[in-house]
């Protein structure tokens, strides 16, 4: 008997070993994407996409009607077609029949349902729900006649209808807070939603802890491929964190703890840039940066409702916007990081953008000619003018109080939290403040819509009223032939330039620095982060 055992002992122990041998070889580690926003994150609801944190982890989970790549193109997503009626005022869609939901207990059988044009109705009509009291609800609200305005003529095609036509609509509907939810679920859910997000996009949620975590898996069932035909997205789990100290996430970064850090700060810009704002050499073999003009011009605005002596003279306007250097400022108070706005109030990244339209440079000659021409030789009677700004642009504004010291100008400067000067601003009480204004879509009449004279303080927050300028504005959003709409465009921001609303400093750009290991994730002018083409070597 214990003959015949023993070689079976010894087959038996033989497979174990060959079956542990497997087992503890290592298999492929999970491809971990690793990054950290420096705010907090309060909901994941796309109706609530408000802000970066938000757009940036919901631009994962959900997808919309239409999408914008790395150059601001607008591209198919869930919808695979559109048409627009000859009026430009009826847009049709006709939706991909292969998207599914992420799975969710409440579904049937728990596998995510296919998505339908009923979703994309639901979805688009929230924003309009007085209950939901989304943020994003001026998307539509003077757009569209109300919720009916969406309706879905099939399961497959969506169809929508505005009062007027309004030619960045396109790319408004790329925005998150335009992402489509499963009617079902959220109607079930409710306000949990917030925290149990569904969508259709590339990745769906492992975990959230609210204020230190959030972890997205890959979504095994999405619908894209790269241009190989690969099934995307090409990473297994996405992980944020939301440290408010950005030197604690810097150091991370550098520690190989996370691979990707967005933007520069104080704390950390002399580590990886040089003063010219380039990357430093001894970081080349490690450090991977890309860099992209943002969608972001920074500027100094007067409210020309406020009866000013000075600030209210055209001459006087366009003296401060010749008087100080852009490029120097930008070069020894920045680090090289932006673009000195020389030409209009829109920034380069846009497609309309042309460096044909001529902005202001440094001309103090020119400055001093003006102020003459309107009474106040080397500054003379002009009075004391105050500036107003927030404590992170306080040496950009005293770099230019001093510089228009050199003209005989008396500048002076009074520091507000950021909150209070936007207070200030909305109710007209101050005549000279410091601001900035960052697109919502990938169309520069986000940047018009800012001096259009039938809008209200925000966002027309220098009062400016210019009957040329809004007889364009109006023929712009209506124009569908896009070269005629850019040279109405660019008409305006000559119309800027000339009546001197504002005193454009820089146009933005976006920093992003990833580790060697890291391919596919690109830039954008938007600073959207899109993260299902990345892929870890």
């Amino acid at each position: 008997m214990m003959k015949r055992l023993i070689p079976v002992l010894l087959l038996c122990l033989l497979f174990f070993a060959c079956d542990n041998s497997t087992e503890n070889k290592d298999p492929e580690k999970p491809k971990v994407f690793s990054f950290n926003i420096p705010s907090s994150l309060f909901s994941l609801d796309p109706a609530f996409a408000k802000d970066q944190a938000t757009i940036w982890a919901t631009n994962q989970i959900y997808s919309t009607l239409v999408q914008v790549d790395n150059e601001l193109e607008l591209l198919p997503s869930l919808a695979k077609s559109w048409e627009i009626s000859d009026d430009g005022r009826v847009y049709t869609f006709k939706l991909r029949n292969d998207v599914r939901f992420h799975d969710h207990p409440e579904f049937p059988e728990g596998k995510g349902s296919l998505l339908t044009a009923e979703d994309v109705v639901y979805s688009l009509r929230r924003l309009l729900d007085d209950g939901v009291a989304s943020p994003g609800r001026w998307l539509f609200e003077d757009r569209v006649t109300g919720k009916e305005a969406f309706q879905a003529l099939d399961s497959h095609t969506v169809q929508m209808t505005l009062k007027q036509p309004f030619s960045p609509m396109l790319g408004i509907l790329s925005m998150q807070y335009c992402a489509v939810v499963p009617k079902l679920l959220v109607e079930k859910l409710g306000k949990e939603f917030r925290n149990s997000p569904i969508g259709s996009g590339p990745f769906k949620l492992k975990r959230w802890k609210e204020n230190e975590v959030l972890l997205l898996e890959r979504n095994p069932t999405y619908f894209e491929k790269d241009a190989s035909g690969r099934s995307l997205p090409l990473l297994d789990l996405v992980k944020i964190s939301f440290d408010e100290n950005k030197r604690n996430a810097f150091l991370k970064f550098r520690d190989g703890e996370q691979q990707f850090l967005s933007g520069i700060d104080a704390t950390y810009v002399d580590d990886l840039l040089t003063e010219e704002g380039q990357l430093k050499p001894e970081l080349a073999e490690t450090v991977n940066l890309e860099r992209s003009a943002y969608l972001n011009t920074e500027y100094l605005g007067f409210n020309l409702e406020k009866d000013h002596p000075a600030l209210s003279q055209l001459k006087v306007r366009q003296a401060i916007n010749y008087g100080f250097d852009r490029e120097k400022m930008i070069r020894y108070l920045r680090n090289g990081i932006g673009i000195p706005a020389t030409h209009g109030f829109t920034p380069p990244g846009l497609p309309s953008f042309s460096k044909d339209v001529k902005g202001y440079t440094y001309d103090p000659e020119k400055a001093r000619k003006l102020l003459k021409e309107a009474g106040f030789p080397n500054g003379k009677g002009l009075g004391k003018i105050m500036l107003e700004t927030v404590s992170s642009y306080k040496d950009l504004c005293t770099f230019i109080q001093k510089q228009l010291a050199d003209l005989g100008m008396d500048v002076s400067l009074t520091v507000h939290p950021s909150s209070f000067l936007r207070e200030l601003t909305a109710k007209g009480e101050t005549a000279f403040f410091r601001a900035s204004w960052i697109a919502d879509y990938p169309d520069a009449e986000s940047y018009f819509a800012v001096l259009y004279g039938k809008h209200p303080a925000p966002p027309n927050y220098t009062r400016f009223r210019n009957e040329q300028f809004d007889d364009l504005y109006q023929k712009a959003i209506n124009e569908t032939h896009e070269g005629t709409k850019f040279a109405l465009y660019q008409d305006m921001d000559r119309i800027i330039i000339e009546q001197a609303p504002m005193v454009p400093l820089y146009y933005d750009e976006v920093l992003r620095f990833t580790t060697k290991d890291v391919t596919g994730l690109g830039n954008n002018a938007f600073n959207l982060l899109i993260l299902k083409n990345v892929e870890l070597k």
